[in-house]
């Protein structure tokens, strides 16, 4: 029945083709009809499933698969039966006996100024032969062949990977990618390369793809980035333990820092058609030292363990080391306490996996994260941060015209009483309404805090049970209406004092709390919270443990009272030491346009924007985002694709809240093309920044507000998620 059901579906989409093609004399809305039908038919999607590999004596080397659609339908490569060309790439490679990596079968040889001509891993996309079998079952012969004497009892893995153009169809490209592990004599495969699982990278990357998406997922990545593969123009290594490293490190590794006589150098890699890679501008939304963030440990829901998920504990080398700490010359010794190393025979003997405290030599110990030593650590809890944890207990005098009271207490993990006279930052802030922040004034006195007026409460009473009270010097406005809010933050500099070597270290960690935040009625209405726009755990999918503004603020219910409508730079503008920029117009900061534009850096800074994204922060320092790439990937392996919001929307916010956004505040944007600008046509210009698109706003914007709705809500010709689509 599946067979008939199969040959069904073709012959249907054979009679579509037939209808459309024929009806030259029909009029244009039949067309249209037949066309609609046609795309109706066709399910976006590949699924590439491989069957078998072998390898002959003569070292021939083949692989038979099958192509479908999601809904199993046999696909024809070449798009002659069913819709869309489907083109592959092949890569075959083995781990040869006693080693770990890969050594690939697939190879070319590329020339540059660094290493010359090179022998190095590679896709075969043609050379070889393709041989149907039936319905989307295929064999390819590589053109590769495995040399002479080659040994039949080791782990062989081949990969096809490919796409499928559905372009003419209006439903663009689909990927996909496969890999294959087996032992050309028959024999079980019991040697795998398997130290990071693609769901670790996916967590940030979403769906791990390179090279114009034939490649596909860490499986295949470690077919070619070896030890064999480099950049031969640049010099620099490919491997993967170098490579990832590296590009992740980017705009921290000492060599693109440089030193006070050394100018840095940009890591590079040039690729495909001598295009240029420069990861000299990376951050790593989790900081490098957190190495569980790709070396998963711990099993989770995005992050299964991979099999030698502990080999970066286990296996420490010059190779993986020196790609961050590159300005360490194991030769020479210089930068390594340890000295010369010829070998990596000794590393291990020091950098053991885990010791017993933070901040020694150890693999866990040399990389942790200062505020993450109590969940690295917690077997030695005097040794690591108490915590510091601020909770609002409850807050009175809530009707418009007082001065709220804010009951809270400061403790760390353990529970125990903080001295608030131990705190450096201890403040609370207030906002309202929820409806939409930024355009309430609490004093004349609060110009500097447009929206919001932050009280210190560093000398609050506490009682002998560590209950604090504050009351607020400024008042809620007598007119205020609705719910307003209030949130905390806290900050002290704890030492960590150890032993180490005999001698005693002290370490400073500047701890934050997490944001409390509380809403309450003004009015005696019913409290009616913000809406939900993001969720914190989303963020932390890339940064883990989100927190800015020197730890004290990392609650997005929190961020959202300061970064408001009304909001500028214009204050810390005004503490700049460069006059270019002391002399422009402030910059908006409110919460969407931020947050877009910040994680919209590189495409932003290359589309004409009328300005750069550039914020001074506190104490005038300089914040430009120019330089950011958002790590999730397209479908085609391409970094920036801001296209994916539910990274960070939840409950698809960015389309259902598009009606209620058009009764939000303006929004204060002087470097901007508009000023002020509409609340939705401020969200859509955090990515959209050219000029051409700030026309489209405004020519969209008239005295009754903006019509975006009216293409761009649920179910519209331009839906936002539909635009949007991951």
């Amino acid at each position: 029945m599946k067979r008939l059901y199969l040959a069904l579906r073709i012959a249907a989409f054979l009679g579509l083709i037939a209808l459309c093609l024929s009806g030259q004399t029909k009029k244009h809305e039949n067309v249209r009809r037949d066309e609609a039908a046609l795309i109706d038919f066709v399910t976006p999607g590949l699924v590439i499933t491989i069957n078998s590999a072998k390898i002959s004596s003569g070292g021939v080397i083949s692989v038979t698969y099958t192509l479908t659609d999601p809904n199993g339908l046999p696909l024809d490569a070449t798009g002659a039966t069913t819709p869309g060309v489907v083109s592959l790439a092949y890569v075959a490679a083995h781990i040869p006996q006693g080693q770990e990596q890969y050594v690939a079968y697939t190879t070319e040889q590329a020339t540059g100024a660094a290493l010359g001509t090179i022998t190095r891993p590679f896709f075969e996309l043609s050379g070889g032969t393709l041989t149907s079998l039936g319905p989307g079952q295929y064999q390819y012969t590589f053109a590769a062949k495995a040399p002479a004497g080659f040994d039949p009892t080791v782990t062989t893995t081949v990969a096809v990977d490919g796409n499928r153009d559905l372009t003419p169809f209006n439903l663009g490209i689909s990927y996909a990618g496969n890999t294959f592990n087996f032992v050309p004599n028959g024999a079980a495969v019991t040697v795998t390369r398997d130290v990071i699982n693609t769901s670790s990278c996916n967590t940030c990357h979403y769906q791990l793809a390179f090279h114009g998406g034939y490649a596909h997922g860490m499986q295949m990545c470690v077919l070619c980035h070896t030890p064999q593969n480099a950049d031969p123009v640049t010099g620099n290594s490919l491997d993967a333990k170098v490579f990832f490293h590296k590009l992740h490190m980017g705009s921290q590794l000492p060599s693109v820092i440089g030193t006070a006589t050394t100018p840095g150098v940009p890591y590079q890699i040039i690729g495909y058609m001598n295009a240029v890679s420069d990861f000299s501008t990376v951050i790593d939304p989790a900081t490098p030292q957190r190495c569980e963030v790709c070396h998963s440990l711990a099993p989770s829901t995005n992050a299964p363990v991979a099999t030698q998920a502990k080999a970066f504990l286990l296996e420490p080398s010059r190779a993986a080391c020196g790609a961050c700490h590159d300005d360490v010359n194991f030769a020479t010794g210089i930068n390594h306490p340890g000295g010369i190393q010829s070998d990596d025979i000794r590393c291990a003997n020091c950098h053991i996996p885990q010791g017993e405290l933070p901040f020694d030599a150890s693999i866990m110990g040399a990389h942790v994260f200062a505020t993450d030593t109590a969940a690295t650590y917690p077997q030695n809890p005097d040794t690591l941060l108490p915590g510091i944890k601020l909770a609002i207990t409850s807050v009175t005098n809530t009707s418009a015209g007082q001065m709220p009271t804010v009951s809270f207490t400061l403790q760390d993990d353990e529970g125990n009483d903080i001295p608030l006279s131990q705190t450096t930052t201890l403040e609370f802030t207030m906002a309202g309404p929820t409806t939409d922040y930024g355009y309430t004034s609490f004093g004349s006195d609060t110009a500097s805090t447009p929206g919001y007026v932050t009280e210190s409460a560093a000398k609050a009473p506490c009682s002998s049970s560590g209950a604090c009270v504050y009351t607020f010097t400024h008042a809620i406005p007598a007119a205020a209406t609705g719910t307003y809010t209030i949130g905390g933050e806290a900050r002290e500099n704890v030492t960590v004092s150890q032993l180490l070597a005999g001698a005693t270290v002290q370490t400073v960690v500047e701890a934050g709390a997490a944001n409390p935040v509380v809403n309450f009625s003004v009015d005696g209405s019913a409290v009616a919270p913000r809406r939900t726009v993001v969720a914190e755990t989303n963020c932390n999918q890339c940064h883990v443990s989100l927190s800015q503004h020197g730890n004290l603020r990392n609650n997005t219910d929190y961020c959202v009272l300061c970064h408001n409508p009304s909001n500028t730079d214009a204050t810390t503008r005004a503490t700049t030491t460069v006059a270019s920029y002391k002399s422009q117009p402030p910059q908006g900061i409110n919460f969407n346009l931020l947050v877009h534009r910040i994680h919209d850096g590189v495409n932003a800074a290359s589309n004409s924007p009328k300005n750069p994204y550039i914020v001074m922060g506190f104490g005038g320092s300089i914040n430009n985002f120019s330089g950011i790439l958002f790590p999730v990937m397209s479908p085609a392996g391409d970094a920036t694709y801001m296209q994916n919001c539910a990274m960070c929307h939840v409950n698809s916010s960015e389309q259902n809240d598009l009606p209620l956004m058009g009764n939000l505040n303006q929004v204060t944007d002087p470097q901007g093309w508009i000023n002020p600008v509409g609340p939705i046509s401020s969200a859509c210009s955090g990515c959209h920044v050219s000029k051409d698109e700030a026309s489209h706003f405004l020519a969209n914007t008239d005295s009754l507000g903006e019509s975006c709705s009216v293409c761009h809500s649920a179910g519209a010709q331009f839906a936002v998620d539909a635009e949007h689509t991951p």
